[in-house]
């Protein structure tokens, strides 16, 4: 329901018509945008890291990766794999396209501030002679954002923009993570390969001296069949390291937009050591994290939809001109003289809609507080992870060093199991112990080190891998309509 009021005057319409927008813009330039301002809620900070000892506030961050995080690691080949993730990678391209969308949004939402005008020219002809009839005007109009509700859809497009900015870093950045995973499995693969290899090799020695031993005839041949049964397992276990080797070059492939049947990786064991960034303040994580900054963009984006909501209580101020020709448009006498034009402005205020104002202005309101606690929950989280990976790297740190003491030890047990049974005071079965003794130890000391660099990998994209919230486009809600943003 509105009311409308129409005015009309005998004077110059294009001189009434440009002072009633001067009058227009003059009056919105001193409006203020109904709905809350955006101001940042708090987030739940700690004052230090808990698995991070002797910490220090002033620990520069000079160190820490810039964008292409996986150079920590010092593998050429990894770097030459992750560059094309950005370039290739089917979701981040998905990412892209819902970013560019979203800047189109915000030109959308700005036309909004300016009047629109539309020329539809209509000839008719009819008889008798003289019954030809032109249509010819320019129509405008122009609704006045007085109480600021395009300039809050601005707003609230212009930080969707900025939340789909940061969802496309955060997905190259879990592109990123996920290559760099499945790289250390395929050198975990690979360095599994050489174990197996090296303890074939150690059981056809074996088995080499149960059938010297059995031709000697001081030995059964029980033991000569339990040395062929360990050589045919680990060979088995052998073959069986192809499976995850070629699994996770496939992986590798498909992130970086490829058919697996196109890239391959060369084969090398894992590094023995792994990178360990500084961490940065806990405040500093809050700038350096793509999902985080996309949680507070969210905020201010579902608190101008407030605004947006509040503006409804409000009426709408449309103002509306035509000026053209109407008549016959063969006489060429007349035709300067049969000009046509109008102006109006028409108030529209909402009377009654049964409490449906009401309840958007509570629904953004509630949507803007879920989006609070969202954001707080990710921030948390983040936390958690940071804390999680340190503890991760500084206890595989301590369990590998136990480890290479173990897999020393275990060597050792098994050459002098062998010079034992060799010299006839020893059973076979206490090689074969000695034997798996070692290769458990040695997997499992290849198990960690994996784990540890997995863990190194995942703490620097808990870190952010480098990002920064600057990196986020910069999208004023007041640029001018034309503006184009780019990424």
């Amino acid at each position: 329901m509105g009311v409308a009021q129409t005015l009309f005057r005998r004077s110059s319409a294009s001189a009434r018509l440009k002072r009633l927008a001067v009058l227009a813009a003059a009056g919105l330039a001193g409006c203020q945008a109904v709905g809350p301002d955006y101001l940042k809620p708090a987030a739940i900070v700690p004052a230090t890291y808990k698995e991070v000892k002797g910490w220090k506030l002033a620990t520069p961050r000079d160190g820490e990766a810039k964008g292409q995080w996986w150079r920590l690691f010092h593998d050429a080949e990894l770097s030459r794999l992750e560059e094309t993730v950005a370039l290739s990678n089917e979701t981040v391209k998905e990412s892209e396209a819902s970013y560019r969308n979203a800047l189109a949004l915000i030109s959308e939402a700005r036309a909004g501030l300016l009047p629109s005008l539309n020329f539809n020219p209509t000839l008719t002809r009819s008889g008798p002679p003289g019954g030809d009839r032109l249509d010819a005007e320019i129509t405008g109009s122009w609704t006045l954002d007085i109480w600021g509700k395009v300039r809050r859809q601005i707003e609230q497009e212009g930080a969707a923009a900025q939340v789909s900015a940061a969802d496309l870093d955060n997905a190259k950045l879990a592109a990123q993570s996920a290559l760099a995973s499945a790289y250390v499995q395929v050198r975990a693969a690979d360095s599994l390969h050489d174990l197996y290899v090296d303890t074939v090799a150690e059981y056809q020695r074996s088995l080499a001296i149960t059938n010297n031993q059995y031709n000697a005839g001081t030995t059964a041949k029980s033991d000569v069949i339990t040395a062929q049964a360990q050589v045919l397992s680990a060979q088995a276990q052998l073959i069986n390291t192809d499976v995850q080797r070629h699994q996770s070059e496939h992986a590798i492939a498909v992130l970086m937009g490829k058919p697996p049947s196109e890239v391959s990786v060369s084969h090398r064991d894992l590094p023995e050591t792994a990178p360990h960034p500084p961490v940065g303040l806990p405040s500093s994580l809050l700038e350096r994290r793509p999902d985080i900054a996309a949680a507070e963009r969210t905020m201010k984006q579902h608190n101008a939809a407030i605004g947006v909501a509040v503006a409804g209580y409000y009426p709408d101020l449309t103002l509306t001109g035509a000026y053209g020709y109407v008549g016959d448009p063969f006489i060429k006498q007349i035709a300067g003289t049969n000009p046509v034009w109008s102006y109006a402005a028409t108030l529209a205020q909402p009377l009654f809609n049964g409490g449906l104002t009401t309840a958007q202005v509570e629904a953004a309101k509630a949507t803007y507080d879920q989006s609070v606690a969202t954001y707080r929950q990710t921030v948390l989280t983040a936390f958690q992870q940071v804390e999680d990976d340190l503890v991760a790297i500084r206890t595989y740190d301590r369990e590998i060093k136990v480890q290479q003491e173990a897999v020393k030890i275990a060597q050792q047990a098994v050459q002098i199991a062998l010079n034992e049974y060799k010299a006839g005071t020893q059973a076979f079965t206490a090689v074969v112990t000695a034997e798996t003794t070692e290769l458990s130890d040695r997997l499992s000391l290849l198990q960690t080190k994996q784990s540890r660099l997995a863990a190194s990998v995942a703490l620097i994209v808990a870190l952010g891998g480098g990002w920064d919230k600057v990196d986020l486009p910069r999208l004023a809600a007041d640029a001018p309509p034309d503006a184009s943003p780019t990424p």
